[in-house]
């Protein structure tokens, strides 16, 4: 017997499988619309491609009936064994608008289909396991992809068809060159043809009860005055069945404009091309549901869902408080006694005026939960009925419902927070200047955050570019809201590792704020912060270092001692001490920092937390690896409890740990940590995230540390192919990345292409971060090594030379950084024979370790085995380089981050 589930028919299996229960269906296939039109040419050419073996991806502009012939088609043949066919065995319909929900939907199947492999905490693993099913399956199956909003991003989630046993049916608005690339058949849907326009009118008419509105002479008349369009006439049908006049009023009521709609929607508004009277039949449904609708929110309803993004957005956002009070006063008031009432608004209300709007078709809305949808060409009539002095209020409350809606932290609902910054940019292209007056409406702000927190530093860059424009312009340079979006634009920059262009800004951002707010100005001195910011990244570490204490003590004396920006300034001090290689001064303040949070927030306050982590740093550089352990275990412990195992900070606590795991020479535990905060972060941030990036470039560190050279060099230089994708390939990440691959080529033995590759990243990074950025001068000392390692023995010493001189001159005689560089020219030494040399230099690097580190520390315990190697031998001498060869990530503390204003 067959079941029905609503439109699911559940079949017997057609080969019983204890594993499997048969068959599975993923996603919900949309119901056949009212006098479904099976579009019989189309489908011809779809039947053809099909028969020779081909994907079809069906194109065409909105309201074509792309979805509802991809759902006919699917049904079809779902249900053919009801008629003696074979059916499908597999059935999944995705919504494949991004690739979040292709992979959650073949994440599903993966599950439902018992793939061996699938985990339910990765879904994108699950994805790929699903594909590969597919490709080696004798099962019948089909893909449905249903409105495609990127090949690009699709490209790697099309299922291989190949064996013959499956099927990929897509639809996409676009027509692009590459959707009909790999043997796939592109096949475009235009308008109804007249014979299919009447026939719709016809059975759309009858199905619903009143044949007697079917009006043969006048239903092409009709379809000629709608131009076809299968929108439209639904638009038309729709209101012939709830208002009841013949075609005959109808088309006299379409036609007599009176030149009011000529004026209200000309043809010049149309720019999909589907023609005035669209619009027209658009107006006449507004009016009916008007009449229908007792609420009376209909109309302010769709102006606000008018200025929203086509491809929908949340229909909370019409229930949120802001909303509910625009809707009071935006419907015609209520007359009591001598004055006007406005009552309440109930969500109630605003659910039964939404419900009238999806009758009358002007609205859509997949599930109860979907995003509500407008066509763009109906968005675009309604905008223009907007009264122009009502715009502004309109604008602004939804843009107050948007931020009322955004989640607290992106990575909890990260569709989400991309639905509303397309909204963002949707409601302020169509009412500008509207979010800009009187002062930038916050939501500009959180769009320009959210594209950071999803690592889409290009984009944010692109964002924030604009809104400077924007500002300027409108509010003028000089204005607040001006020099706020400029200090986002440097953020993004710094972000983006555009590490001289977040300086030159951040320079004339704090010279602005000093002439126009003066200079102890608290934003002044969240300027002058940043500015000392961007000067670390530029390693310029005494610059930052000069500029932090000014900030330290301009807060101390403003804010006072025990302000929380005062705090903030003093653990960014503690930062550039430990970038200084005052390794001392740093702890000691980072105690202090401790202390006070403690004192002042409490133990369990987020930024208590991170001092507790920067504490455990300290404890890190200092050699004391036990205690940064057990500190990093208890603030991990902190960190879940209070902020959750899925926050972001959380992850990087996690990864933290994993570093004083490594330090301890708990190798194997680092691995498997390393491996989780890698498995959390590509679900909770997403695989191409920079977060995610990193998470996967430190277990490739921890695979070279577990011997696993191989493993070490493919995950390596997978990183460094995403890296070069998502941030670009002079970004510091990446070039951090590109020398560990070296690292990697080193330990497999592949001596020559380690060398090579450490002389790009020498180039590269003298080019991109300068030639005295600390992280250039590390590289000229790999480098170095890898001559060393190709028996350069001149070369790797004449290098070592320049690389000593250089630390002397940046960062000083005493920086552990110098103190390394001291004692790998001793290797070299070692490595030329030079006996004695080795033997007085290693002396002084053991000296000046032991007096500026301590004798306890981990870099005193490794020149002492060398000094020890160099006085017994005198022929070879076995040596340690005490510069690690490959960079880990340690956490950068949320309070270094500059904070963007709101």
């Amino acid at each position: 017997m067959t079941q029905v589930a609503g439109d699911m028919h559940v079949h017997p299996a057609p080969a019983q499988d204890p594993s499997v229960e048969w068959p599975v269906w993923v996603g919900d296939v949309p119901r056949p619309a009212a006098a479904f039109q099976p579009r019989t040419s189309v489908r011809e050419k779809v039947s053809a491609a099909r028969g020779r073996g081909r994907d079809v991806v069906l194109s065409g502009h909105g309201g074509v009936g792309k979805s509802q012939l991809a759902a006919s088609l699917a049904r079809e043949l779902r249900d053919q064994e009801r008629s003696g066919g074979a059916g499908l065995d597999v059935l999944v319909w995705v919504r494949a608008t991004s690739n979040d929900q292709i992979i959650s939907a073949y994440a599903e199947a993966a599950g439902q289909l018992h793939v061996p492999g699938t985990s339910q905490d990765d879904e994108d693993g699950a994805a790929r396991l699903f594909l590969r099913w597919l490709a080696a399956t004798e099962r019948r199956w089909m893909v449905v992809l249903d409105d495609m909003a990127d090949p690009n991003l699709v490209r790697e989630w099309w299922p291989d068809s190949g064996a013959g046993r499956g099927w990929v049916l897509a639809t996409s608005r676009r027509e692009d060159a590459q959707l009909s690339g790999s043997g796939r058949a592109l096949i475009r849907i235009g308008l109804y043809t007249a014979s299919e326009a009447h026939t719709y009118l016809k059975h759309r008419l009858t199905d619903a009860g009143h044949a007697q509105l079917h009006d043969p002479a006048r239903a092409g008349e009709m379809a000629t005055e709608l131009g076809h369009l299968p929108l439209a006439l639904g638009h038309a049908a729709a209101y012939l069945i709830n208002k009841r006049p013949t075609m005959v009023d109808y088309l006299t009521m379409l036609r007599d404009t009176r030149s009011q709609l000529g004026e209200l929607l000309p043809t010049s508004a149309d720019t999909e091309g589907y023609g005035r009277s669209v619009t027209a039949s658009l107006l006449l449904s507004l009016d009916a549901i008007e009449e229908a609708d007792t609420s009376q929110l209909a109309r302010p309803l769709l102006h606000l869902a008018s200025l929203m993004a086509p491809l929908g957005h949340p229909a909370t956002a019409w229930t949120t408080p802001e909303a509910l009070n625009h809707l009071r006063t935006a419907r015609p008031p209520q007359r009591r006694r001598l004055r006007k009432h406005h009552p309440p608004v109930t969500e109630a209300d605003v659910h039964n005026a939404l419900e009238c709007l999806r009758t009358y078709a002007l609205i859509a809305q997949d599930t109860a939960t979907a995003p509500l949808r407008m066509h763009a060409l109906t968005a675009r009539a309604v905008r223009e009925t907007i009264p122009p002095d009502t715009l502004h209020a309109t604008a602004r409350t939804a843009a107050h419902a948007i931020t009322d809606l955004w989640p607290r932290h992106d990575h909890e609902e990260r569709e989400l927070a991309a639905l509303l910054r397309a909204n963002v940019a949707h409601l302020d292209q169509h009412t500008r200047p509207a979010l800009w007056q009187p002062t930038t409406h916050p939501c500009i702000y959180m769009t320009s955050r959210s594209f950071t927190d999803a690592g889409l530093y290009h984009q944010a860059i692109e964002y924030d570019e604009t809104t400077v424009r924007l500002s300027s312009s409108i509010h003028g340079p000089d204005h607040l809201d001006t020099l706020g979006a400029r200090h986002n634009l440097a953020v993004s920059y710094g972000d983006a590792g555009r590490v001289q262009d977040a300086i030159d800004l951040c320079e004339q951002v704090l010279t602005d704020y000093e002439r126009v707010l003066g200079f102890d100005h608290p934003d002044t001195l969240d300027a002058r912060n940043n500015l000392a910011l961007s000067y670390s990244d530029a390693g310029r570490v005494q610059d930052a270092l000069d500029l932090r204490k000014r900030v330290l003590a301009d807060r101390e004396r403003v804010l006072g001692p025990d302000h929380p920006s005062t705090h903030a300034a003093r653990h960014n001090l503690a930062v550039s001490y430990g970038a200084a290689g005052r390794v001392q001064d740093a702890l000691d303040l980072r105690k202090r920092v401790l202390a006070d949070r403690e004192r002042v927030l409490g133990p369990d306050h987020p930024d208590t937390l991170t001092a507790r982590n920067n504490l455990a740093l300290s404890y890190s550089d200092a050699g004391r690896v036990q205690d940064a352990l057990d500190l990093r275990e208890q603030v991990l412990t902190d960190h879940e409890r209070i902020l959750g195992p899925d926050h972001p900070t959380t992850l990087t606590v996690r990864n933290n740990l994993a570093n004083s795991y490594n330090d301890a020479g708990q190798v194997q535990d680092a691995l498997d940590l390393r491996e989780q905060v890698l498995t959390d972060c590509e679900r909770i941030l997403g695989p191409d995230h920079p977060g995610t990036l990193g998470a996967r470039h430190n277990v490739a560190l921890s695979y070279g540390a577990a011997g696993r050279v191989q493993d070490a060099l493919d995950l390596c230089e997978r990183v460094l192919a995403d890296q070069d994708r998502v941030l670009g390939p002079d970004h510091p990440d990446t070039l951090t990345t590109r020398h560990n691959l070296a690292v990697s080529y080193s330990d497999a033995g592949r001596v020559q292409d380690a060398l090579d590759l450490r002389e790009r990243v020498l180039v590269d990074r003298e080019r991109v971060l300068g030639a005295d950025h600390p992280a250039t001068l590390a590289a000229r000392n790999n480098l170095a090594a890898s001559y060393s390692d190709a028996g350069r023995v001149q070369d790797a010493l004449d290098l070592r030379e320049q690389v000593l001189t250089d630390h002397e001159r940046i960062l000083g005689a005493d920086h552990p950084a110098t103190l390394a560089a001291r004692n790998n020219l001793a290797a070299s030494y070692s490595d030329a024979g030079r006996v004695q040399d080795t033997v007085d230099l290693c002396q002084r690097v053991l000296t000046d370790c032991e007096r500026i580190l301590g004798p306890a520390h981990p870099t005193s315990l490794t020149v002492r085995s060398n000094l020890a190697n160099a006085c017994k031998a005198a022929a070879s001498v076995q040596h340690s380089d005490t510069a690690p060869s490959a960079t880990t990530l340690d956490h950068q503390p949320p309070s270094d981050i500059p904070e963007r204003p709101l």
